[in-house]
């Protein structure tokens, strides 16, 4: 039985313990016909292979100062946080994280959480509810897209980066209160949301605006302190802020970064941060050392953003269709999923780690090779990255 609703009056054939997930069998075999199904593999401690996968964008996750106070911060503090972060998980690292992050950003205040993730969650669920419309761009990423689901507000889905179609919804909505949600830099082509039109959108309209800029941070604007700050809407009462420890960072955690009231108001009512275990003591203390070496070594952004450009420059020059980066992300479009997979195993196969991004990660359903250009990358490895994905193209 496949469906999962019965005709009215219909009685429920109950199934045997080991019929129970059989559906779960239906829906790989559909995945595998798609061409959608899903490897985890293991990384080794050490390799040769050059990594244009990850979001280490800065190149920090491996530098000694970072991965040494990680390492003595467990020493000191423990290897976890040992609770929620209103209970025990609260350490002075986390504090001494929080303050920095707000001043480097030009904000109020800012509050860490676990993951990234569970920041977008907060930040969505926790400052709506159902008196509220959100307008959200229709390629937000995943945990924004969960955060609306959980807040039971209004949701508008919009067109990608366009500001009349912002303006319209919040023109045209039935609730009082209004947010407008939207990355800054979008994940799988880099490109960057029109964060100034949009708040001033907000502004006329009376609605806040939550930015996840976790693919801004350390990479776009003066010395990487985003995109948000780069638009001048750094400090605006109805701003805020998401980010992520786990890119330029090269840490893990998350972070939301606005008014000290919404801020306090998430410490009291954010289900993701009161029910949560509190982020790592390693992981805040390599996440501070990280942000410091960013403001000691302010070249460290544009170094990313060059490579990038670089990179694109020359993928497009050998024929393929890449974007037009604005941090570090450039993707490479694959003709089909099937082909996208292929193209990253060869891409492996010689050495050079890329993302394969397929739908439904991808909201446009366009399949591609997602490349990060760290800041690291010396003038070697962006020759070798370019001859062996152009070599390796489907042809």
């Amino acid at each position: 039985m496949t469906s999962s609703t019965l005709p009215s009056g219909t009685a429920v054939q109950a199934e045997s313990p080991e019929q129970v997930f059989d559906w779960i069998d239906v829906r790989a075999q559909a995945r595998g016909r798609a061409g959608l199904t899903r490897q985890v593999r293991p990384r080794p401690a050490g390799s040769d292979a050059l990594d244009l996968a990850s979001n280490d964008y800065l190149g920090l996750t491996r530098d000694k100062r970072v991965a040494g106070a990680a390492a003595a911060a467990s020493l000191r503090w423990g290897a976890g946080s040992t609770g929620s972060r209103l209970v025990t998980g609260s350490t002075e690292l986390h504090t001494e994280l929080e303050l920095e992050l707000a001043s480097f950003c030009g904000a109020q205040a800012a509050l860490v959480f676990s993951s990234g993730y569970m920041a977008n969650l907060a930040a969505v669920a926790a400052l709506t509810g159902p008196g509220t419309a959100i307008v959200a761009d229709q390629l937000i990423h995943a945990s924004l897209i969960d955060g609306t689901r959980l807040s039971k507000a209004d949701v508008a889905v919009v067109a990608h980066c366009d500001p009349e179609a912002v303006r319209h919804a919040l023109a045209t909505r039935k609730k009082q209160r209004a947010l407008v949600v939207t990355d800054s830099v979008f994940s799988v082509d880099g490109d960057l949301a029109p964060l100034a039109a949009y708040a001033e959108a907000c502004g006329k309209h009376g609605a806040a605006l939550v930015v996840d800029d976790a693919h801004g941070l350390g990479v776009v604007g003066e010395g990487g302190r985003g995109a948000v700050h780069e638009a001048g809407l750094a400090g605006a009462p109805n701003v805020v802020t998401t980010i992520t420890l786990s890119k330029s960072l090269g840490a893990q955690g998350g972070a939301i970064l606005g008014p000290r009231r919404v801020i306090k108001h998430l410490v009291d009512t954010a289900r993701s941060f009161i029910f949560d275990t509190g982020l790592a003591p390693g992981s805040a203390a390599a996440a501070l050392t990280a942000l410091r070496v960013i403001k000691e070594e302010p070249s460290l952004p544009e170094r990313a953003r060059n490579n990038a450009l670089e990179l694109a420059n020359r993928l497009r020059a050998a024929g393929l269709t890449a974007s037009e980066p604005t941090a570090a992300v450039v993707s490479v479009r694959a003709p089909s999923p099937d082909a996208a997979v292929a193209w990253s195993s060869d891409c492996r196969k010689e050495g050079v780690l890329v993302g394969c991004f397929r739908p439904p990660s991808t909201p446009d359903q366009i399949s591609r090779l997602r490349l990060t250009a760290r800041a690291d990358l010396t003038e070697s490895d962006l020759d070798r990255a370019v001859e062996v994905i152009t070599r390796t193209a489907p042809r």
